[in-house]
């Protein structure tokens, strides 16, 4: 069949450049000739072998062989292949290629074959008979399912079939695997369904493991994913002990759903299960869920504090592709369970502050319909609010909305000419309705939880106009008119009991309306203010936006409307209620309401000269106020406290527009009393503009912007690829858009960004009796730092002033290990103090983006 040909033992085949060619022997006189050779096949029909040399080739005639040098390539039927040298032998249908040795003594132009029904491989040197379609290749590597076989000697028959001598496999596409993990396989066979191993044992680091070798094995082989065993991690936890976590099992069933299913143990008996699930059908859908559960032990046994404590978790996401079905969308976000989940299991053991910290958790499954030629849009939702503190539970099952777009119904589509006034005046409709229930998670289940549900419907019907007035006025008007329907309402009274009079309320079943309106004129204009120049500020520049309104609104607790009633209580007084009390769109407001609104919005910017600019004429634009704004209104009708509190917001940026601060609060202009309940007296009155109520400010700043952006631009660079990946790489590539923050990224050598919120708020102290100032402060600190290139370090901490106490803090080690990665976490202090260790294969994608997977709950 041939001769073995290595690049170190190769003498028979030299560098042509170095030799000074016969050209009489050459039958290809051009840099590219072409030959051919005609022959039958085994059906008798006549069939081609194209030959190409792209330096020259030499034709022995009397032996019938063909020698090919420098670009040769050959081509039977569906088999190619080119090498620096080819030699074709007609009489025995045998090709023989190797590369070649150059003068600086490197063995270049290895063969790269092309079988049928297979991917194009490089080799050091191969034998083929392109008649039977058998050959045997010498130093090869090739990819079977995601992993890689590299042997020195394979053969090849016509039914696909490969026996391969002193292989090792491995997950790493180089010659020489980076992390020296393998499995050397002495004798193998490769069909076209599983792998049979003769004697096999484990590499690593490049020493032989031959004390756990196995005389032989059969091995799965698919064109498709297949399911097996799922390599778990192993560290400590302070409070559960030494852990074996995420054990599992993964399922493929076929090309559009798979599941695995994972257990963690710990030494001192708590343990958790998982089953997650995804899904996708091309060009149609995709979402997956996951069924969590965990038993965790607390406190010492034998003490009185020991107990288990039981939780569960669930989500589940869906995402439909828009030109699946157009007009018609369908998407899904749940996320429910036990409100400990999170705090008991340590966010599964990934210790991720935002999941440790968060406080509510949500769901939401919306569908939504677009018809009337996009005029009409229906949806509607079933959701969910938990708030993992208290416990409460807020569900709607369901709510929908059904919203007409706006219409001019006084102009006309023949219209010649600008609008007339009347023809400017805009109606809307929409439609609301909602089923909701609020309990305890503890109750949600049980049957009487199920009878609270409250329902209702909402029709609303705005009617607006919009004219320029005076030249430099907006003039606004509107009304709106809100109706809702009940199926229940309430009656109040006394009743008689063993304790005394009692207030009690039924619940009347039975169809009643509510309904209410209100008016709504305005004015809005824009002033703008320049001010003088002021050293290197060329100018500043003041937009102030004021507007006013009048709103009016009738007293709907008039018995004429019906909506209200009254009655005696236990103490004797009469009482006002709302038959709608509780609603689910609540009630027609009692007192009437006929006040001016009115809002102030600044914008402030300079203009400055930039030293820079060669022409001495370039000039940037520096904001230094943003959305400055303040707003109140003011109530004639009532007959005290008429004006409202004054709240303000805006925002900036500072350092070259590096950090945005953003900042919010609000002034109240009356004081409190004795019981801290405002009264009608204004602050300014004892001295004071306003009492501040509260003032929120939050700013974040990274020191490295070029972290977050090469980021995105290596994966816009893949993304751009990615009809050229494979499901699994467009799959990693997904999730990686999804969650950023779950991988490192190599390429960038060191991050350091901080985040700071402050909060601070007046409370009356009831005990003191008078006004308190508290506030939260908190600050965080994020970043990560290469100490090699294939080494880093990352890092998260903070700080809270309120408690005087350092925030979560973990500590992470990586190795980019090319194929594999490895990662070492450690919370050195808290209630989550542990560490954990991982080491596992790494997803083709990510090995060329270089980025590492950083939570153990992201698989692939």
């Amino acid at each position: 069949m041939g001769q073995v040909v290595t690049p170190a033992t190769n003498n028979n085949v030299q560098d042509t450049s170095l030799i000074t060619q016969d050209t009489s022997k050459n039958h290809l006189r051009t840099s590219s000739g072409t030959d051919t050779v005609v022959m039958k096949d085994d059906s008798g029909l006549e069939t081609v072998v194209t030959i190409v040399a792209n330096d020259s080739s030499w034709n022995e005639v009397s032996k019938n062989i063909v020698h090919l040098y420098k670009g040769a390539k050959v081509k039977y039927q569906d088999f190619e292949l080119s090498a620096d040298y080819i030699r074709l032998d007609r009489n025995n249908n045998l090709l023989y290629a190797s590369g070649v040795i150059d003068h600086n003594g490197k063995y270049v132009g290895r063969p790269v074959a092309l079988f049928p029904n297979d991917t194009p491989k490089a080799v050091d040197s191969l034998t083929y008979n392109y008649k039977t379609q058998e050959g045997k290749t010498f130093g090869v590597m090739t990819e079977v399912d995601g992993g890689f076989i590299q042997a020195r000697a394979v053969r090849k028959n016509m039914y696909d079939e490969m026996s391969i001598y002193h292989g090792l496999y491995s997950t790493c596409d180089l010659p020489e695997p980076h992390t020296h993990f393998g499995i050397h396989i002495t004798k193998g066979l490769v069909l076209d369904k599983q792998i049979i191993a003769g004697p096999s044992y484990l590499v690593v680091q490049g020493i032989p493991i031959k004390f756990v070798a196995i005389p032989f094995g059969f091995f799965p082989k698919q064109d498709k994913k297949s399911s097996g065993f799922l390599f778990p991690s192993f560290g400590e936890d302070a409070a559960r002990g030494f852990a074996l976590r995420d054990l599992g099992w993964y399922l493929t069933f076929n090309d559009y759903w798979d599941t695995e299913f994972r257990g963690s143990f710990y030494s001192r008996g708590s343990w958790e299960a998982s089953m997650r699930t995804n899904y996708m059908v091309n060009y149609k859908y995709s979402g997956g869920f996951n069924l969590r559960y965990a038993s965790t032990k607390t406190g010492v046994e034998g003490a009185d504090n020991y107990g288990t404590n039981k939780d569960f978790n669930v989500t589940w996401n869906h995402t439909q592709r828009q030109e699946a079905n157009p007009g018609t969308s369908f998407s899904a976000s749940v996320n429910f369970g036990t409100g400990s989940y999170f705090q008991n299991t340590g966010a599964n053991s990934t210790y991720d502050y935002d999941q440790l910290t968060r406080n509510n958790m949500s769901s939401s499954i919306s569908y939504g319909k677009v018809f009337g030629d996009g005029k009409v849009n229906f949806t509607s939702s079933l959701s969910h609010r938990q708030d993992m503190a208290s416990g409460k539970v807020d569900l709607e099952l369901p709510t929908f909305s059904l919203n007409v777009a706006t219409f001019n119904p006084f102009d006309s589509k023949d219209r010649v000419g600008e609008q007339k006034w009347y023809q400017r005046i805009t109606v809307g409709y929409s439609l609301q309705g909602r089923n909701t229930i609020s309990t305890g998670d503890s109750t949600l289940f049980k049957k009487e939880s199920l009878k609270r549900f409250t329902n209702g419907f909402q029709h609303s019907i705005p009617v607006s106009l919009s004219l320029n007035a005076f030249k430099y006025f907006q003039f606004n008007t509107s009304m709106n008119y809100t109706e809702r329907w009940y199926l229940q309402s309430i009656r109040n009274g006394l009743e008689n009991t063993v304790n005394g009079f009692e207030t009690v309320r039924d619940t009347i079943q039975g169809f009643r309306r509510a309904y209410d309106y209100s008016f709504s004129s305005g004015l809005s204009t824009k002033i703008y203010g320049m001010y003088p120049k002021i050293g290197k500020v060329e100018a500043i520049r003041h937009v102030v936006t004021p507007s006013v309104n009048f709103n009016y609104r009738p007293d709907f607790s008039d018995p004429m409307y019906g909506f209200y009633k009254s009655y005696i209580d236990e103490s004797g007084r009469l009482r006002d209620y709302s038959i709608f009390e509780g609603g689910i769109y609540g009630s027609p407001s009692r007192g009437q309401s006929a006040g001016i609104g009115f809002s102030v919005d600044n914008n402030i910017e300079a203009k400055v000269r930039t030293e820079n600019d060669t022409t001495g004429k370039g000039f940037k634009k520096i904001p230094i106020i943003q959305g400055l704004t303040f707003s109140g209104n003011y109530n004639f009708a009532a007959d005290s406290l008429k004006l409202s509190t004054i709240s303000f917001s805006g925002r900036t940026s500072l350092f070259n527009q590096k950090i945005n601060l953003n900042f919010n609060g609000s002034f109240d202009p009356y004081q409190l009393d004795e019981r801290g309940q405002r009264y009608n007296r204004f602050a300014i009155e004892d001295g004071k503009l306003a009492r501040l109520t509260n003032f929120g400010l939050s700013f974040d700043y990274s020191f490295n912007p070029d972290a977050s952006k090469s980021r995105s631009d290596n994966i816009d660079s893949l993304r751009n690829n990615m009809p050229a990946m494979t499901q699994e790489q467009s799959d990693a590539l997904a999730r990686i858009s999804t969650d950023p923050n779950a991988f490192v990224d190599f390429n960038i050598p060191w991050n350091l960004a901080g985040s700071f919120s402050f909060q601070y708020m007046r409370r009356f102290d009831a005990v003191e009796r008078k006004e308190m100032g508290d506030y939260t402060a908190t600050v965080n600190l994020h970043g990560d730092f290469n100490v090699t290139p294939k080494w880093k370090i990352q890092f998260n901490s903070g700080y809270d002033f309120k408690q005087k106490e350092v925030s979560l803090t973990r500590f992470s080690i990586y190795r980019d290990l090319h194929c594999w990665d490895m990662s070492f976490g450690w919370v050195p202090f808290g209630r989550y103090q542990s560490y954990n260790v991982t080491i596992r294969a790494k997803a083709s994608i990510l090995q060329d983006l270089k980025l590492t997977k950083r939570n153990s709950h992201y698989n692939y």
